[in-house]
């Protein structure tokens, strides 16, 4: 007898930096969302297609929902909401090292609002935590809502309990075929991947304030003709003077660091060697100007 095939979409949501996007990449396989200790590191809603003999699990990876300072704070919300609405299963992080607060209550209690959805509490960062820390997060976890369909404790890093998330996902999936053809793992596009790699790199060891102020545009990407280069030109859009002074660093060193550091996965990405020009520009307070955010994509 044949396994029936379930397949569906499912997001995680949580406060930003608890692991959503790790979780992620980890349950794909491959790097498709960018990871920083910066909050609001992701600013799209990112698919991931994870595929089993049993189905096709798509992940939608969102931003983390926040109180909104700017345009692109409300923007990014709206984005959560949406996704939300639309998906199969929830799966609420909370992170195993930290006491559950007001912000994990309020997005637990937020998830009345989808009644659609099958709802899954997972601990993140096992691996960093002790036994009691996990226990006492797996309590706290547990007593937020009745309506978990699981609990599950896991470490995106070590791997441990990943299949039993992915299996337990599925399982709660509707039955149907596969929503996207086998080998597949994401629907972003290349310029979108490079992109954020760029903005990955530009995002390391900056200073509070910059991270949000961070957008990245991709000008052109084509084969350097004759040789096994790619050309990417791209540009680092800043919102201040200030800022694209700290991007570039003293005679440009920060920025050839940027460079160096991204270069490294968008090779991997496009199979050939990579020249990987760079300019940085500035939008003044492009985060809320309704324009320039439309411009940027958001």
């Amino acid at each position: 007898m044949t396994e029936i095939e379930r397949s569906g979409f499912v997001t995680f949501v949580g406060r930003p930096n608890v692991g959503k996007s790790t979780l992620t990449n980890a349950l794909v396989g491959e790097k498709i969302a960018i990871t920083s200790e910066k909050p609001q590191t992701t600013r799209r809603a990112i698919r991931g297609i994870l595929n089993r003999p049993s189905g096709q699990l798509v992940i939608v990876d969102t931003p983390g929902i926040h109180k909104p300072r700017t345009l692109l704070g409300e923007r990014l919300n709206d984005l959560v909401e949406q996704v939300l609405g639309d998906v199969d299963v929830i799966g609420f992080c909370v992170p195993a090292t930290e006491k559950v607060g007001p912000g994990d209550r309020r997005i637990a209690a937020s998830l009345d609002g989808y009644a659609r959805a099958k709802k899954i509490a997972i601990v993140t960062k096992t691996d960093a935590a002790s036994r009691d820390q996990i226990t006492e997060r797996l309590m706290e976890v547990d007593a937020l809502r009745e309506d978990w369909a699981a609990v599950i404790p896991l470490s995106a890093l070590t791997r441990e309990q990943l299949d039993v998330l992915t299996d337990e996902m599925l399982a709660l999936m509707p039955e149907g075929p596969a929503l996207y053809p086998e080998g597949i793992i994401t629907d972003e596009s290349v310029e979108d991947r490079i992109a954020e790699m760029i903005r990955e790199a530009a995002l390391e060891g900056v200073r509070d304030e910059l991270p949000h102020s961070i957008a990245v545009v991709i000008d052109d990407i084509a084969p350097r003709e004759g040789t096994d280069l790619t050309d990417v030109h791209a540009q680092i859009v800043v919102e201040r003077d200030s800022q694209k002074a700290i991007i570039i660093g003293r005679k440009g060193s920060r920025l050839a660091d940027v460079g160096k550091r991204a270069r490294v996965g968008i090779e991997e990405l496009l199979g050939t060697r990579v020249f990987l020009g760079l300019h940085v520009k500035v939008a003044k307070e492009w985060q809320r100007d309704p324009k320039q955010l439309g411009r940027l994509g958001f």
